[in-house]
Order: structure tokens, then sequence, then C-alpha cells
């Protein structure tokens, strides 16, 4: 195995132990086992697991009852929306070729999804929300449609809402404002600014921070989470994507996240302790467990 696919060493466990707000351990190579073994190793221990699609959603909350540190949130990804509804001839997502369902397709998929949301191992609805990266215009009717109707979902069930924002920051916001936000959301792998930062914070969203926050072009993260109220600060993974520097391109893993709080704590200003230990509560407070 070349070291640049290699899985990164196992870094110096933190003191104080917290979660990975958000976590795809159904992309990442070995056992859940495995990944929860090495992750509690480190002093990670609890995992988020978050659905994309159905067959995510339903694993999530499968592995979700299948293990005490694993908690579960289900939805439709943003991208995934216009796939069933417009169709997905190039079998770009996981599913493979697909015709075109049009919107009956995302109501029976949506269905499921608030079906997957009242189970107790079920802690949030996501990861839902805008991403005008990957859809072009075309798709952005079924993402609002999806989003709205996800928002309602979790509201619904008293859940959290797990946001995915790519480049649509400001219909995200103000989709949040015209539904009304459930009690608890959270910004996964928080992409915004430090303005932005001041808009969730007056709102009291959750800003949950992965390992492109150690990246060099980054700084705007940075100075996001400079500014971000302590208890409104997550941390996450988002694995197998954005493995923190130095070990960026390689594949993440929950037990990489003590990389991530430290980079964070430099960046705050205060030791890794005290950082921990505001995130496992703000975890525990977002997720309601």
């Amino acid at each position: 195995m070349s070291s640049k696919s290699a899985p990164p060493p196992l870094p110096e466990p933190l003191r104080v132990a917290v979660a990975d707000s958000h976590t795809h351990l159904d992309m990442q190579e070995g056992t859940v086992e495995e990944a929860l073994a090495r992750a509690s190793a480190v002093g990670v221990t609890t995992v988020v697991q978050v659905g994309c699609d159905i067959k995510g959603s339903r694993w999530a909350a499968q592995t979700a009852a299948a293990h005490d540190s694993v908690w579960a949130a289900v939805a439709l990804h943003p991208n995934e929306a216009p796939r069933i509804v417009l169709g997905d001839p190039d079998g770009w997502s996981r599913q493979g070729a697909r015709e075109a369902g049009g919107d009956a397709a995302l109501d029976d998929a949506l269905a499921e999804i608030d079906r997957l949301a009242a189970l107790d191992q079920v802690r949030a609805v996501g990861e839902t929300g805008l991403d005008y990266f990957r859809t072009g215009p075309e798709g952005m009717a079924a993402q609002e449609r999806s989003f709205r109707a996800h928002i309602e979902i979790a509201k619904r069930h008293g859940k959290a809402l797990v946001i995915h924002d790519r480049e649509a920051h400001a219909d995200v916001m103000r989709i949040l404002a015209e539904e009304g936000a459930p009690e608890r959301t959270v910004f996964h792998c928080y992409s915004g600014d430090a303005e932005m930062a001041q808009v969730c914070a007056a709102a009291g969203y959750f800003m949950s921070f992965a390992g492109n926050v150690t990246f060099k072009n980054a700084q705007p993260l940075r100075d996001a989470l400079a500014f971000a109220p302590l208890e409104l600060v997550l941390v996450e993974t988002d694995a197998p994507f954005l493995t923190p520097a130095p070990y960026r391109g390689r594949p993440n893993a929950p037990y990489l996240i003590p990389i991530t709080v430290r980079a964070m704590a430099a960046v705050r200003g205060v030791d890794e302790d005290t950082l921990a230990a505001a995130i496992s509560a703000n975890t525990a407070n977002a997720f309601d467990y």
C-alpha cells in the first residue's frame, strides 16, 4: 500500500473524550467494530452515523441500534433529491443508473425518511440542505422541496436538523428562516465565513468543523471558528472525506478527530481539554443524547 493511500497512524489520545458529530462508516474500509475500537482508543467515544439516501439511512438506523456508541441521522442528501426526481443516467451515486421518478418518487422516499426519523436511535434528520456545487439549476427545485420537507420532518419528530450547505449559503439561510428552523440545527462541515458565523450564532445554530479547518487555504474557516460561541462548536470527520493536514488526501476516519480538535484549540487559543469538554457537552446537546 503506498503511503498516499495508507490510513494515517493513530494520533495521541485525547484526555477528554469527544464525539464525531458526522461520519459515514458505510463508506470507510474495515468493519464498524474496528472503526469504533480505533476511535475509542484515542478518546472518540461517540459517533453520529449519517445517511445520504434511503439505503444509507436504513443502514445508519440499524447500525445505531446495534452499537451503544453510535447515533443515527437519516436523510436524502441534497444531491440525491434531483437524482430521484430527474433520474441518474450516469449512475453517479452508489445506486447505479436510475430512471426519472418524478415528484411521486421523491414523496415515497421522504415518507421512508419520515418513518426512520421516528426511531429512538435516530437523533437527527440530515444531511439535508442545498448543494449548488454538484447540482445545476435544473435540480434546484427538487433540492429545495426536499430540504423543506426534511425541516418539517425534523420539527415534527423533535429531532436535530443536520445541514449540508455547499455554495448555497444565502438560500439555505432564507429557507430556514421561511420554514422556521428546528430547535436544534447543525451546520455540518461548516463552510461559511466569520460574517455567516455571526448569523448562525444569533440564531443559535451549531457549527460543526471538519478536517478542512486545517487546510492552508482555509483562513476564512479559522476566522469563523475563532468567532463562533464556544457552546455552539462541534467537531466532525465527514469521513472518509476531508482528512486533516498533514494527511490530506488519505482516508479519513473517526480516530483522526484528535488532530482536528488540537488544530481547533490552537485557533481558539484554549487548551485541548477545555475545547474537548465543550465539544462533548455541545454534541450531546445538539443531538439530545
